[in-house]
């Protein structure tokens, strides 16, 4: 469940901390193999240098970019709850959730597996959760963002090089390079922006709103699946 709109709008700051309060309770109660747990730690790295650019002033309108970032959060703090009570997994997450443990699945796989479903899926509908929360257009909150997707940017780059095989190991030849080479964050970013301002412009037709985010859900989770694929070591 989304948190309620004085929530996100009047404490900006106290709302991150609290998904953060939330993602660090979760990374506590999994195994560190665990592939949703590399996940995990990764986004609780970005919150939180998302909540320290918001209360360092970074963002122009901080209710704005509080209220995006705390419900683009909330979508998957709510995967992970609807994973624990046995409940069915959205399309996009599934792949991640069902193959955590799979030993041919290296941590950069799960890692951007996980972005993946986050940045396709629930960025989108975040967006317009946001716009419908402050009362705004997709195109009121271009800058804020912009700004998410350059802290998911940088993160990308440190998930390639930190989860991604050492020199000893590492070779143009493993088909991990291709795989993790196959997939752009850059591109999913701008993908997202697209289809965040399509299913804006669906709101007014429930129908075909629910067909948009359905297929959408399902497209994503199919990408998850291929980053996901079992690699020999």
């Amino acid at each position: 469940m989304s948190p309620p709109l004085d929530t996100v709008g009047c404490a900006p700051v106290r709302a991150v901390d609290a998904v953060l309060e939330r993602l660090r309770a979760l990374d506590a109660s999994l195994h560190p193999r665990d592939g949703v747990a590399v996940f995990n730690r990764v986004y609780l790295t970005v919150t939180s240098e998302f909540a320290e650019l918001l209360g360092d002033g970074r963002f122009p309108d901080r209710r704005s970019a509080s209220a995006l970032g705390t419900l683009f959060a909330e979508r998957y703090l709510a995967v992970a709850d609807t994973d624990r009570g046995g409940g069915r997994l959205p399309a996009c997450w599934r792949p991640l959730f069902r193959l955590r443990g799979h030993p041919g699945v290296r941590p950069v796989q799960f890692a951007l597996a996980g972005i993946n479903a986050h940045i396709g899926h629930d960025l989108v509908l975040a967006v317009v959760d946001t716009c419908r929360a402050v009362g705004c257009r997709p195109a009121d909150l271009e800058d804020e963002f912009e700004r998410v997707g350059d802290l998911l940017a940088s993160l990308e780059e440190r998930v390639r090089e930190e989860l991604m095989p050492g020199p000893d190991l590492f070779q143009v030849a493993d088909p991990l390079t291709h795989l993790a080479g196959a997939w752009s964050l850059e591109r999913a970013r701008d993908t997202t922006w697209s289809m965040a301002r399509a299913l804006w412009a669906l709101r007014r037709t429930p129908e075909l709103a629910e067909e948009f985010t359905g297929r959408l859900d399902a497209a994503v989770g199919v990408v998850g699946r291929m980053l996901l694929t079992p690699l020999d070591r």
